[in-house]
């Protein structure tokens, strides 16, 4: 696989109340562009990562203040200049009109990420934002028939990157990947009062001092 044959499974995939950030535009806040920019944050994050990271953190879905705006898991705009600092050869730009948002669970994980030498690869067991009806800007937990649509891809991206180690961030994740026998380690999701859980297990995986 590469990263051209990664983005057509993901540009394939519609499905209702949820919102695909490579082939969707919000006519509230996205420039005319944001699809196209959203994908080439996303190419050159996957063309400087391949053969350089040795682990893959999971987390569940595209939020609306972050990935769903991005095109990157688990990164607000806020973080997005960080980018090529933590992994080099990236790039992003900001797909969306007015100040950047910034996303409270992508602020905990790129602090995190800082800490780490080497960082892993962002992704979600399902790779888009669902929301509630009528409601584009909120967040629901994806359904096991909308993550079976992208069970494919999961298995695709660990094939292709051979990580090391995988790490499910939160409950949801864990469960979407053991149920396709992936072996994984668990860490407690950052948001809802979990940030120091978050934060101390990442630490024991990675062998970090607090």
């Amino acid at each position: 696989m590469n990263p051209d044959i990664f983005l057509k499974k993901l540009l394939d995939i519609n499905l209702p109340q949820v919102f695909n950030p490579y082939t969707d535009k919000c006519d509230i806040v996205d420039m005319a562009n944001a699809p196209e920019i959203r994908i080439n944050n996303l190419l050159s994050y996957l063309r400087a990562t391949e053969g350089v990271v040795d682990s893959i953190w999971f987390a569940r879905d595209l939020g609306y203040r972050g990935g769903r705006r991005t095109g990157l898991a688990l990164t607000d705009e806020y973080h997005l200049h960080l980018m090529s600092k933590q992994y080099l050869g990236a790039f992003a730009h900001q797909a969306t009109k007015g100040p950047l948002v910034k996303e409270r669970t992508a602020s905990i994980i790129w602090k995190k990420l800082e800490e780490l030498p080497n960082p892993p690869f962002l992704w979600n067991i399902f790779p888009f934002h669902p929301y509630e009806n009528d409601d584009p800007f909120s967040n629901r937990c994806h359904t096991s028939a909308e993550r079976k649509a992208c069970t494919s891809i999961i298995e695709e991206l660990i094939s292709w990157l051979q990580p090391r180690q995988i790490v499910a961030i939160g409950n949801d994740a864990y469960k979407g990947l053991t149920s396709l026998g992936i072996n994984c380690e668990y860490v407690r999701h950052p948001s809802y009062g979990g940030q120091s859980d978050f934060e101390k297990g990442i630490s024991k995986i990675y062998g970090l001092s607090n």
